[in-house]
């Protein structure tokens, strides 16, 4: 299993937190397979994304 990564990244922890929320909530409305771990990280740029493991 490997991590699966949005492509948009984020200037706030807020932002990238409401969209793994909606991954979370809504997957299957997004046409997303049901994710097992959705988590918000920090890149080393100080922006912030979303990944997730199916």
């Amino acid at each position: 299993m490997k991590w699966i990564y949005c492509v948009k990244l984020y200037d706030s922890k807020f932002q990238a937190g409401c969209l793994a929320k909606r991954m979370e909530e809504d997957w299957w409305v997004y046409g997303f397979e049901y994710p097992m771990e959705v988590e918000v990280f920090r890149s080393q740029k100080g922006r912030y994304g979303v990944r997730y493991i199916i």
